[in-house]
């Protein structure tokens, strides 16, 4: 074991080349595989490198602030958008950035001015803000940056903003995770508004109906694709729901490496939700093997668990690239028919 030097000048411990703690903050426990990470983190730098270097060119070395969406784009963001550009290419394309321009004192205003549902709605915000992310030195006072007070604020002025949804659980980690990459308060609050608004189908609501119907639209594409494991799911009388709840309510975090959950919210931000269903029936085909083998509830939720130590999750850009082509064809209208169809039946 070594000591390097973090960014505040603190002493961090490494593992070999490693740092204990990776570059949006989440410290590597224990179990946390070196080995495995460390060789797939030397075969994929070539790979940033060189999708860096198109971004560059593309992104004119940073001069162009702006972006528009386009075939040539949605190509790039499907092969990964580099960290420096991010936080830019979220917001273009997915509209927040309009949002933003459009109401630049809201968010300022929406601090300031309370409302008839606020203590309600802070003590939900409070309960859960220590339970975010315990294991980031962001969100753990273990650096001098301690994001709680921002994460606060977005998560008050979002439920101020939009009561008919207020506070659920799960939205505080969406929110810190665009809060991490993002590094800016308010552009986080409105890419949180856009995510919540526009592009998820309303999954966090109290009836929590489009969630549910949800479950049942994956149900029915596993039933389309992978017959024999939906029939496995069927006789173990295993709902997608009590499997694959953390799928969609937290979008992937500590599900899968956050490596790879940064690469499916590129296509999120940029393509919308079709990308969710498309990561989930890729995680279904790629284990599809093992739950044929499962015998009971149980096993399938113990399967379906321990996806979070499978390193070749870690991988994510062999993960998209495989998560396009096994869940192809999947068209949106189809899905969008099924959740039509199931929401209608949940809500009678």
């Amino acid at each position: 074991m070594q000591n390097t030097v973090n960014m505040n000048g603190k002493n961090n411990s490494t593992v070999g080349k490693l740092s204990k703690v990776d570059p949006h903050g989440f410290e590597r426990g224990e179990e946390f595989d070196y080995a495995t990470y460390e060789q797939f983190e030397s075969e994929y730098l070539a790979v940033l490198a060189h999708r860096t270097m198109r971004w560059d060119k593309m992104m004119k070395n940073g001069s162009k602030k702006k972006i528009t969406d386009g075939g040539a784009v949605k190509r790039f963001c499907r092969k990964g958008i580099p960290s420096s550009y991010r936080p830019m290419v979220w917001m273009n394309l997915s509209g927040a950035q309009e949002k933003m321009e459009k109401s630049l004192d809201l968010y300022e205003k929406l601090l300031e001015t309370g409302c008839s549902n606020d203590l309600e709605l802070i003590e939900l915000i409070k309960t859960d803000l220590d339970r975010t992310f315990p294991d980031n030195v962001y969100f753990n006072s273990k650096m001098g940056d301690d994001k709680r007070q921002s994460l606060y604020n977005i998560l008050l002025a979002y439920g101020r903003r939009s009561p008919e949804v207020g506070y659920c659980q799960g939205i505080n980690y969406v929110a810190a995770l665009i809060l991490l990459v993002v590094k800016d308060e308010e552009k986080s609050f409105w890419l949180l508004s856009t995510l919540l608004d526009d592009i998820l189908p309303h999954y966090y609501t109290k009836s929590m109906i489009s969630l549910r119907a949800e479950f049942k639209v994956l149900e029915d594409l596993v039933r389309q694709k992978y017959p024999e494991c939906q029939q496995v799911m069927d006789e173990a009388k295993v709902p997608w729901m009590l499997v694959a709840s953390k799928w969609f309510i937290c979008l992937f975090i500590d599900v899968i490496p956050i490596e790879t959950v940064l690469r499916i919210w590129d296509c999120l931000f940029v393509e919308g939700s079709k990308i969710l269903m498309r990561a989930s029936l890729y995680i279904i085909h790629k284990n599809q093997e093992k739950l044929k083998a499962c015998r009971n509830m149980p096993e399938i939720v113990t399967l379906f668990k321990n996806i979070q130590s499978d390193t070749s999750m870690l991988r994510c850009h062999d993960f998209m690239k495989n998560c396009f082509e096994s869940t192809n064809p999947l068209s949106k209208s189809e899905i969008r028919k099924l959740r039509i169809k199931h929401t209608e039946t949940l809500k009678q």
